[in-house]
């Protein structure tokens, strides 16, 4: 199996060592001829804005976008959540004031940073549709404020997540952090708000691999 990781900025080489050891041909991304004859993509975690600078500075965002909405199978984690969505509700603005563009492909819209910076970091255990109790690391992570008809929600944060503290950097309309979306699927791709990547969890990637394999 032929599997990219978008490699301009990010989580890249954590990816790229997870899909090495299920036997992958790994390829790392960063021109438009490099996705061809990919069987799918992963978009690591890293910074959403400096992402989409690069992949249209590189002449990748159309070419990643037409391979997205001609069926690619890509797995976007955190930073890739954002880039994987449709809609974001709090676009960061560049020096001229255009907001920030995503590759889009599903339909959702996400909140940027909604869990707070670093300081308020925190990890739960979600239960993950088809793969079980997944240990997650929320480190500014984005969320799911609102999915289409046609996405299914794969996980939430459960009820014992920890309130954000009123005087942290958290999202106003976030400070509850119970029963929030962190995981998504819409055909062919999945997201996901948190960083298997960066805490050895496998089996994100697995159920990813299932899915372009017609198993999952």
């Amino acid at each position: 199996m032929r599997l990219g990781v978008l490699a301009v900025q990010g989580d890249v080489r954590e990816h790229a060592a997870i899909l090495d050891e299920f036997g992958a041909d790994v390829v790392l991304v960063r021109r438009p001829g490099e996705i061809d004859g990919l069987d799918g993509l992963v978009i690591p975690g890293g910074e959403s804005t400096t992402m989409d600078k690069l992949t249209r500075a590189f002449d990748l965002a159309e070419p990643l976008r037409d391979a997205i909405a001609g069926g690619l199978p890509v797995y976007g984690s955190c930073a890739g959540m954002i880039m994987l969505a449709d809609r974001v509700a709090d676009p960061a603005l560049d020096r001229q004031g255009d907001p920030q563009r995503t590759l889009g492909g599903i339909d959702m819209t996400v909140r940027r940073n909604a869990f707070g910076r670093q300081r308020e970091s925190f990890e739960v255990t979600l239960d993950f549709t088809d793969v079980g109790d997944v240990p997650a690391v929320f480190i500014r992570a984005p969320l799911a404020e609102q999915v289409g008809d046609g996405v299914e929600v794969l996980a939430r944060t459960p009820s014992d997540a920890p309130a954000q503290h009123p005087d942290g950097d958290a999202d106003p309309e976030v400070r509850d952090t119970a029963g929030r979306i962190v995981a998504v699927r819409s055909g062919k791709l999945l997201a996901t708000s948190f960083h298997p990547e960066v805490t050895g969890e496998r089996r994100i990637h697995d159920l990813f691999i299932r899915m372009i394999r017609g198993e999952a």
